[in-house]
């Protein structure tokens, strides 16, 4: 027992001359306390990485966010800016479309269409009525042809039947041979029919068909469609004449509506 004493005491002394023992101690200690405080530090950066990678993963999202909204509300200005475009070369034709001697145009609006088997009747609505003169059977047209004629009118609005419609019929004329024919409808997604043309009668396929005036609705000239198929059956006295019409009725936005100002005389 003395023995370990004495020797903790000599132990003490020469730590105490000489420091070894202390720099040991120290030196150990540190390394002790890093390798138990490395596992801590390594959470918290860790944490502290995780955390600033889900800040700036939102502001990301959130710059993601209001490009994405820059992006949506461009491509609409682009669409607009287009659809205005359109309408602009839309009004510019009709601008420089030049009505018939004795007859003046009257613009308006496609406001509403009734198209299909499940329809009364081929049909465009439009915003001018019996205010601005439109009366029944007031042509229509664009600058690419014949629309058809008002069915019925009220003060603001006029109910036009197409040229597509079983019930329409226009007398017509070839352009280049001057055949004339009645222009029929036969219902929707069908091609126009050129009635009362006889087998010895020239007319030819891609020949444009144009008002004849005969009817006493259209001005003489006006183009209304395009000869597709010609046949000359030997049972019959008259050609089978197909056309296609010249305007495309399903996607119409602007018409003229054709006024006579021929005044009427009275016996």
């Amino acid at each position: 027992m003395l023995l370990i004493i004495f020797l903790l005491l000599s132990i003490y002394t020469w730590n105490w001359r000489t420091g070894v023992l202390d720099g040991i101690t120290g030196k150990t200690g540190l390394e002790i306390v890093a390798w138990v405080s490395f596992p801590l530090r390594w959470t918290r950066e860790q944490v502290r990485s995780t955390w600033d990678s889900y800040v700036k993963l939102g502001e990301v999202r959130q710059e993601n966010e209001r490009l994405w909204a820059k992006v949506t509300d461009l491509y609409l200005q682009l669409s607009r800016l287009h659809e205005e475009a359109a309408e602009v070369n839309r009004l510019r034709d009709l601008h420089d479309f030049q009505p018939p001697e004795e007859w003046t145009l009257e613009g308006g609006r496609v406001v509403a269409a009734r198209f299909g088997p499940h329809a009364v009747v081929e049909s465009l609505l439009v915003d001018k009525g019996t205010r601005v003169g439109v009366v029944e059977n007031t042509p229509v047209i664009t600058p690419l042809g014949v629309v058809g004629r008002v069915l019925r009118g009220s003060p603001s609005f006029s109910n036009v039947l197409l040229i597509t419609d079983p019930n329409s019929k226009v007398a017509i004329m070839g352009r280049d041979h001057r055949t004339q024919g009645i222009l029929v409808g036969n219902g929707p997604q069908r091609e126009l029919q050129m009635q009362y043309v006889p087998l010895n009668d020239l007319l030819q396929e891609g020949e444009i068909l144009v008002t004849s005036g005969m009817d006493g609705i259209f001005p003489k000239g006006l183009p209304v469609a395009r000869v597709q198929r010609i046949e000359r059956p030997s049972t019959s006295l008259f050609q089978v004449v197909e056309a296609s019409s010249l305007v495309d009725l399903r996607n119409l936005e602007e018409v003229f509506l054709v006024l006579n100002l021929t005044p009427v005389i009275e016996e």
